[in-house]
């Protein structure tokens, strides 16, 4: 990283975290725990609460109960009593239990009364844990990572962390409360904890300095959820949330941040800047809300490299999800492992039989270190900068603007409602016909 960058990191953070009210009434004067202080009872279970139910909850609670540790899940929160009901039929059932080769059902411990749902389930759900999982649409991840730092809690957390800048920058204040309190934080952007990711970072001096990237989410798309009649506009859009920006940030954010993560891992740090264009051009029903199938963003970082980032949600297109580095000296092929030079020889190539399932190693590694008192992992400041990036793209193919970083993160954009409750209006609504309104590049704004 060079000078430049990293003092326009440093001023970016001292910008925006700031030490407001609720962190000057003792949060940061907390001291430094020792291990008696990492559980709530006097074994050496560490109880876990699920916050958000759905498949990608689900499966991190599997994975933090397949860890090697004394861990045991005993609370579960979910705006929909029915998500929280299939989530703990899966992971108690039979079936599960021999699949993964562990009694998981000896390993959970959530009676009726530890069984909560509503938007107020997560405040009832983390009391009960010394370790919380954040799996709800990303939209909730602010206001929950709070409320469990200030409950001196260690999180694993999906990613996105947030889907508009008022919210990274909450989740930035509660992640420097979360160093002062060592408090270990493991974000869902686990390339970070894959074999061959590692191994490529290791060596990435082989191609030199780094002058361009590319970056690709290119596939299908995901599940559409119909609306039902008695639904209100707010349960319809909490049930289909992966369309609406105020939940789920576009699919620019929550799946193709995977892939600008990486760049911004290699490169070790966040572009200055971003332009692109992008639109609806097949998915554009009333049941895909207000997303677009297709963003690409030149993004360009303070030492003049550019990565051009590409994600597209189109039936029957190319598929392709992979990041490629490019260097003065070669090149990283990152899904093949890869390191060559310009001349094709091979500088680098990981063995594939010795990858691991970096799901299960992201859960493997934070509850090792919470088992030995260690303080370990701090994500959530990283986890913020790339959600931030993937939200910088989104600004310039929505509005059709170059979009400066600083600008972007001082937004004053908040797309969240202004009261959570299923009776209440969410942020968007649609026309009389049905259809919700669909940013145009050069006539949405954002303020800045």
């Amino acid at each position: 990283m060079s000078t430049e960058q990293s003092n326009n990191l440093a001023a970016s953070r001292r910008r925006f975290v700031k030490q407001t009210t609720w962190l000057a009434g003792g949060l940061l004067a907390a001291p430094l725990l020792s291990r008696a202080n990492y559980f709530s009872g006097a074994d050496d279970t560490i109880k876990v609460a699920l916050i958000g139910c759905g498949g990608r909850g689900t499966g991190a609670a599997m994975q933090a109960l397949l860890s090697k540790q004394n861990v045991k899940l005993v609370a579960m929160a979910d705006a929909f009593r029915d998500n929280l009901d299939r989530s703990y039929k899966r992971l108690t059932a039979p079936e599960t239990s021999k699949n993964s080769g562990i009694n998981l059902a000896e390993r959970i411990d959530v009676p009726e009364e530890r069984k909560f749902a509503g938007f107020d389930a997560y405040q009832k759900a983390i009391p009960l844990a010394d370790v919380v999982i954040l799996a709800t649409p990303p939209g909730f991840r602010p206001l929950h990572f709070e409320e469990a730092i200030k409950q001196n809690k260690h999180v694993f957390m999906e990613k996105p962390v947030a889907t508009d800048p008022t919210g990274v920058r909450k989740v930035l204040e509660a992640a420097e409360a979360a160093k002062q309190k060592k408090l270990n934080v493991v974000v869902g952007l686990q390339r970070h904890y894959q074999n061959s990711y590692r191994e490529l970072f290791k060596r990435k001096k082989l191609i030199g300095d780094i002058t361009s990237a590319q970056a690709w989410w290119n596939n299908d798309g995901v599940w559409v959820r119909k609306r039902q009649y008695d639904q209100t506009e707010m349960e319809y859009q909490m049930r289909n949330w992966y369309y609406f920006v105020w939940l789920c940030g576009d699919h620019i954010c929550e799946q193709h941040i995977h892939n600008i993560d990486v760049v911004n891992w290699f490169k070790e740090g966040t572009p200055v800047k971003a332009q692109g264009m992008g639109g609806r051009q097949v998915r554009k029903g009333k049941e895909h809300g207000e997303i677009f199938d297709h963003h690409y963003v030149e993004f360009t970082y303070a030492d003049g490299s550019v990565l051009n980032s590409q994600c597209r949600h189109i039936p029957g297109t190319m598929s392709k999800v992979d990041e490629l580095i490019v260097g003065t000296k070669g090149k990283i092929e990152c899904g093949a492992g890869k390191i060559t030079d310009y001349k094709g020889k091979v500088l680098y190539q990981f063995d594939q039989q010795t990858e691991n399932n970096p799901y299960q190693t992201e859960h493997d590694e934070l509850f090792a270190a919470i088992a030995k008192g260690e303080y370990k992992f701090d994500d959530a400041e990283w986890g913020a900068k790339s959600t931030m990036t993937s939200i910088l793209g989104r600004m310039a193919t929505y509005t059709g603007q170059v979009v400066e970083w600083e600008k972007a993160l001082n937004s004053p954009l908040n797309l969240q409602p202004q009261t959570y409750d299923f009776n209440a209006a969410p942020p968007i609504l649609p026309n009389d016909e049905g259809y919700y309104p669909v940013p145009i590049p050069g006539v949405t704004k954002y303020g800045f």
